[in-house]
């Protein structure tokens, strides 16, 4: 997907709120999370979160930072964060918050100055550097190539030109500056490779529309590549393939539906999982009427091609009935020990969190929240400690017994915080 199209969802994030432009004095959302979900469940490749705090003003930009964290947290798709970067720790608080990638405005010499220095901290990878004058990047072009993976242009009523660089230029446009479709951004200027701005946002119904008029006309977009052609696939007798539905997070089964053509290809081309239903002979968009999306994260064809496996985000419940899974009439049940590592860990902590608020008398638990932060935090050092010397002893089964309780009580401290699994999980997987 390197050399596709790419629409870029704009977050203009001022005072905890989103404006419409920079500076932006017209506010179109209080709630920026459910915004940015908005953006992400519309089909947009990336999402650019621009925070215009007041310079210098630490305590708005760090709320701002916050807020950047809960979005990052909440939508399915890469998160580039701008604005208030003076410094490496600037780049570090937005990669710390969830962001992908880190902005540099290198219009402001300090920026252009530690470019290389944050470059070879993070990674070229995660460094993006935005500009209004075209001929930043032409009188910079080698530095900005060696040191960054791509170059945002604030064109705004600027006329956008050809420079001929080694990575991937978006341009920045408002709805006043581009009276067109955004793909028509790409039609008119070959070597631009990504759209943002509230230009994405005034058109975000037409998002699909926009993706299909770039594939009719042989500009490639990011899209699901299958691996298997429709053709390749086996067919049951009605000419369709059973596709099981399974959460990418927990792996739990959600439902069970049928694709045929039209279906498999709606869903690589969208992102949202399409099917055909067979009681109303019609295709069916998951979600459609009930805002229950299921998107894409991993399509697999079984061993003899005849059945789909798609592990999916679910919004809201897979089942018409409200349930989340399809799956919950239970025929029969041995008694058994859990041995999913995950699923283990997610129901002693959910035991753990209950006692935050459901207090129980005796519970060793309910102790340590009595005593405060400084008491777990001294238990959890302990602990630590002993599982250290533990691993110094030949028998396994000592480090065991000690990890575990090292897990409890890091655990406990994780509830006390507010942190979840989830986040710690989604920064290891960043790692």
């Amino acid at each position: 997907m390197s050399n596709a199209k790419r629409f870029i969802g704009a977050i203009y994030l001022k005072d905890l709120k989103v404006v419409d432009s920079i500076p932006g004095n017209n506010v179109i959302s209080e709630d920026p999370v459910s915004f940015a979900c908005a953006l992400s469940n519309s089909n947009v490749d990336e999402i650019m979160v621009f925070d215009l705090s007041p310079s210098g003003d630490d305590k708005a930009h760090e709320a701002a930072l916050d807020m950047i964290k809960d979005i990052c947290k909440a939508v399915d798709v890469n998160v580039t964060g701008a604005g208030n970067v003076k410094r490496m720790e600037d780049i570090k608080k937005l990669l710390y918050a969830g962001c992908k990638r880190a902005c540099l405005n290198y219009k402001d010499a300090k920026n252009a100055d530690i470019l290389q220095e944050v470059s070879k901290k993070f990674g070229k990878d995660k460094i993006v550097i935005c500009y209004d004058d075209g001929k930043v990047l032409e009188d910079n072009k080698e530095q900005i190539e060696k040191y960054a993976s791509e170059a945002v242009f604030f064109a705004r009523g600027k006329e956008i030109s050809a420079i001929a660089a080694e990575i991937p230029l978006t341009v920045l446009l408002d709805k006043n500056d581009y009276d067109k479709l955004p793909d028509n951004v790409f039609y008119e200027n070959e070597f631009v490779s990504g759209v943002t701005g509230n230009i994405i946002y005034e058109n975000l119904s037409a998002i699909d529309e926009c993706k299909k008029n770039c594939l009719e006309k042989g500009l490639k977009i990011c899209a699901l590549e299958p691996a298997f052609t429709w053709e390749q696939l086996k067919k049951n007798s009605d000419g369709m393939v059973p596709v099981i539905v399974q959460d990418y997070r927990t792996d739990q089964v959600l439902m069970l539906a049928y694709m045929n053509e039209e279906a498999y290809n709606k869903t690589l081309q969208t992102g949202k999982m399409t099917y055909f239903s067979r009681s109303r002979n019609q295709l069916w968009l998951k979600g459609e009427t009930s805002s229950h999306f299921q998107f894409v994260k991993e399509l697999t064809a079984d061993c003899d091609l005849d059945t789909i496996l798609a592990r999916v985000k679910q919004v809201g419940a897979a089942c018409h009935t409200g349930s989340y899974s399809c799956f919950f009439n239970e025929i029969a049940k041995k008694d058994y020990s859990e041995k999913n590592p995950q699923k283990v860990l997610d129901s002693v902590f959910e035991v753990i969190k209950d006692r935050k608020v459901n207090p129980r008398e005796g519970s060793y638990t309910n102790y340590l929240y009595s005593k405060g932060l400084d008491k777990i935090l001294k238990k959890v050092g302990e602990e630590a400690t002993e599982m250290v010397i533990a691993a110094k002893n030949p028998n396994s089964n000592e480090i065991v017994y000690e990890m575990s309780d090292f897990l409890y009580h890091m655990m406990v401290l994780m509830a006390e915080k507010n942190v979840s699994w989830e986040d710690i999980t989604d920064e290891l997987s960043r790692r």
